[in-house]
């Protein structure tokens, strides 16, 4: 047997080298081998633990000593699941939240022009935000300190799968959605100084607008890598002040925003005269619950990250809310005999603008004695400035969100700490300082911008509403239909 398979193995030899000879006879010549590509560097099991251990302590990923890719190159599951849920949070902030909250506050006559307005700017901010806005702020090749550029327009380069626009960990897409939903609340704070009396087409040219004027510009400055105040990612920065989740980008620049518009477009007919007070304090109620819940996406959220920084300021945002409502019903209870249920949801509210921009950089001590400022600070200014100056905010968007953005940013000034975030080490000495400068900044740029969109829209196409619409209510005037049947 073994003979006869010897025996074939050699003839099947024999008839196929004559075919590979005959094809080498007639074949053209064959080309010149290439030169094998270079083994790409594999990393060491070291180099891929360290890759882990930066993922889950959220922290930049290490460098490759033999230039090796990391294993773990898109955005970590747990970082960027909580961004979601952030994400997710902040919108829920203005919808239902503000929308709730701002709602109960007015007359039911005019409840469905509140909602629209929210409602309006969200969905006109959302693609403006796409078309040029992330990239006025944030665009990657910007070098003013100012302004962004075009270089992110319609989220060229913003791709899901990509890391480092925001942070190491979470997607680049994800962190311009969570961008927007800021750029969308911040707008919408405005409303409720002058809710009642603003044509919705005014609310809606004003806000596209503002937008360029003042919000764009500022979540630039205060939060690029090349801003004129960012002090924790541009050690070129003119002014190294701190802001963690938008104390001078959303609270001034709305509160006091708010203030010169309600100013220019005057006061409600019937005010001092007739009962102007909230329709529904349950809506207002619910409302507060669904902003502070949302909160946690606005402040924790600002860590990026589940990690201790983001317990941190999940700590820190609990205290000073409850604290601060309870102050403001305190003082309240003092001064005017009862405590309200509008004056424990104005604290709360209070309280979380007030913690917003340390709410990462302070201790949970501090955020306590935060709360007991936010709630009485704030409560002076609703109570008396507007009797003193005779203006007529509404729904105390100032009184809140302009003192109270102003108070929190000075308060982080004097109780940042480096032993709850590392980032605060080399800018506390002088830290007080630059957060005067950066309010200085904030408050005359908002004022004398919000000023020349104000005229300019009064001339072309009037702010106000006419007084029979008024007197009607803007819901059926303007929407053609009512919060209630009955």
């Amino acid at each position: 047997m073994r003979a006869v398979t010897a025996a074939l193995t050699m003839l099947a030899i024999a008839t196929l080298v004559p075919v590979h000879a005959q094809d080498a006879a007639v074949a053209p010549a064959a080309p010149q081998a290439q030169a094998a590509p270079p083994a790409q560097a594999v990393p060491t099991v070291e180099e891929r633990l360290a890759d882990l251990e930066a993922c889950i302590n959220n922290v930049a990923r290490p460098a490759k000593q033999n230039g090796a890719a990391s294993l773990v190159p898109g955005p970590g599951p747990g970082a960027n699941g909580w961004q979601m849920v952030s994400t997710a949070l902040v919108l829920f902030m203005t919808l239902p939240g503000l929308a709730l909250f701002y709602g109960g506050l007015v007359r039911r006559k005019n409840v469905l022009s509140v909602l629209a307005q929210c409602l309006g700017i969200a969905c006109m901010v959302t693609p403006l935000w796409w078309l040029c806005g992330y990239s006025l702020s944030f665009g990657v090749n910007a070098t003013s300190a100012f302004f962004g550029d075009l270089s992110n327009a319609m989220f060229r380069g913003i791709e899901p799968g990509n890391t480092g626009a925001g942070y190491v960990w979470i997607s680049d897409s994800i962190w311009a959605m969570f961008q927007l939903t800021f750029a969308i609340i911040t707008p919408a704070l405005i409303i409720g100084a002058i809710a009642e009396r603003m044509k919705f087409a005014a609310v809606m040219a004003f806000v596209a607008l503002w937008m360029f004027a003042v919000y764009f510009p500022f979540a630039h400055m205060v939060w690029s890598t090349t801003g004129l105040m960012c002090g924790p990612l541009n050690p070129n920065a003119a002014i190294k002040a701190i802001d963690f989740a938008g104390g001078t980008v959303v609270h001034m620049t709305s509160g006091w925003s708010a203030l010169v518009l309600c100013i220019i477009l005057g006061k409600r007919h019937g005010l001092g005269k007739e009962p102007l007070a909230p329709h529904s304090m349950v809506l207002c109620m619910v409302g507060t619950g669904l902003l502070w819940v949302g909160w946690y996406g606005f402040n924790a959220g600002s860590a990026l990250g589940a990690d201790a920084i983001a317990s941190n300021a999940f700590v820190t945002t609990t205290l000073a809310a409850a604290t601060a409502g309870l102050a403001w019903a305190l003082t309240e209870w003092a001064v005017k005999g009862k405590p309200s249920v509008l004056g424990i949801c104005s604290g709360i509210v209070a309280g979380l603008v007030v913690i917003t921009p340390g709410a990462g950089f302070v201790s949970a001590s501090s955020s306590v004695l935060i709360g007991v400022l936010a709630g009485v600070i704030p409560f002076l200014a609703v109570s008396y400035l507007k009797r003193i100056f005779g203006y007529d905010d509404a729904l105390d968007t100032f009184g809140i969100h302009g003192v109270g953005g102003t108070l929190g940013a000075l308060l982080t000034g004097v109780f940042a700490d480096e032993k709850i975030n590392p980032v605060v080490a080399t800018l506390k000495h002088g830290l007080l300082l630059e957060q005067f400068k950066a309010v200085g900044v904030t408050i005359l740029w908002s004022v004398a911008a919000t000023a020349v969109i104000a005229f300019a829209l009064k001339a072309v196409m009037g702010l106000r509403a006419t007084r029979e619409v008024e007197v009607t209510g803007l819901d059926l005037s303007e929407h053609g239909e009512q919060g209630y049947e009955h």
